[in-house]
């Protein structure tokens, strides 16, 4: 899933380095959760894992991944479905992802206001996703809220559907990464028929538990033996950088603006480490009244954050290693039009009470 400091490929390296600092423990908080893909490498590594985002569509993520913690049958669903899967051997979830892509697009919220035919009336059409994919995306949502409506899903069921809706829009939507803005011409991926993909299940040993909050206020609630801090690096809050995902995770109808068709209001969803000030302020609450054994902080050489700074706060808690290493870095024009390699230092803040 393409996300704003997605640290799926640099995992691998990060748990390298906890092991090469001998760092010890069974629990682990990812303080900004995203994709959620940090919390799913850390189950299934047997952690018990804490995680939580601002973000609603983060939520949806997480309580997919890292909150559902069993194998889902869908038997009250697939019981009551007149629907034979093409498959002998498909899974309960993989026969119900079958059925979501069978059934007849709808024209709602997202057709009506992010693909070209439902805004043709505005002076600059809206091209996030092809008319087709627009109502294949309204008549998913409605479907799978109204099966929890009906109360034929359980929760669990219901937000692994939507974990597969929220995780399939980036392959057809027709952006650069972001949902800040579209793409003015089709990109080859925008223009085919979406196709609803399953996700996976991740099953460990522990009650893992998630959470649609700002984490600074679960200092008190959280105890893990490692808190894990991947905040924004720069002045781009995440909210309108994902309107769109959030808008299909809520599907809420709610009052929008602009050319792109933005949440009208995100205040209570911005995050203070898009300031240098009350970034370096929350960094050190979190060191401060945070309740673990160890703290990592990743960043960049190119954070917002100085690395003296940095260090001076979380070395007034404890002990604190600093590893670097090179990453490689596709970065989009302003227009999104093409994309060139840059390396950038990626810093893993290790301190250690």
């Amino acid at each position: 899933m393409r996300y704003i400091g997605n640290k799926e490929n640099l995992l691998d390296k990060i748990y390298q380095a906890m092991q090469s600092k001998n760092i010890k423990g069974n629990s682990f908080f990812d303080f900004f959760s995203g994709t959620a893909n940090v919390g799913k490498f850390f189950k299934k590594l047997n952690y018990q894992v804490y995680s939580s985002d601002l973000l609603y569509f983060s939520y949806v993520l997480q309580q997919a991944y890292i909150k559902n913690n069993e194998e889902l049958y869908f038997e009250k669903l697939l019981n009551k479905l007149s629907f034979q899967s093409r498959s002998l051997f498909a899974s309960p979830l993989y026969k119900v992802v079958e059925y979501l892509n069978q059934i007849e697009p709808i024209n709602g919220f997202i057709a009506q206001n992010y693909t070209p035919s439902g805004t043709q009336h505005l002076e600059i059409p809206r091209m996030y996703f092809s008319d087709e994919n627009g109502k294949i995306i309204d008549a998913i949502r409605q479907q799978i809220e109204n099966w929890r409506i009906e109360k034929i899903i359980s929760e669990n069921e219901y937000f692994v559907l939507l974990a597969c809706l929220v995780e399939t829009v980036p392959f057809y939507a027709n952006i650069a990464g972001v949902y800040a803005a579209f793409h003015k011409k089709w990109e080859p991926r925008a223009v085919k028929k979406m196709e609803l993909r399953p996700t996976e299940f991740i099953i460990n040993d522990f009650d893992n538990q998630c959470f649609n909050e700002n984490s600074v206020n679960l200092l008190g609630e959280v105890e893990a033996d490692i808190f894990y801090l991947d905040p924004p690096y720069n002045q781009r809050q995440y909210a309108p950088n994902y309107h769109l995902l959030e808008t299909i995770a809520k599907y809420d109808n709610p009052v929008i603006k602009g050319v792109t068709g933005l949440r009208a209001n995100y205040e209570n969803q911005k995050s203070k480490f898009c300031n240098t000030i009350t970034a370096l302020q929350e960094l050190e609450t979190i060191a401060k009244f945070g309740k673990y054994n160890t703290l990592i902080l990743s960043y960049n050489n190119e954070g917002i954050m100085p690395q003296e700074q940095i260090i001076s706060i979380l070395q007034a808690f404890g002990k604190v290693d600093l590893i670097e290493f090179d990453y490689t870095r596709f970065k989009s024009n302003n227009r999104g039009e093409s994309k060139h390699k840059k390396m950038i230092k990626e810093q893993l803040y290790i301190l250690q009470r």
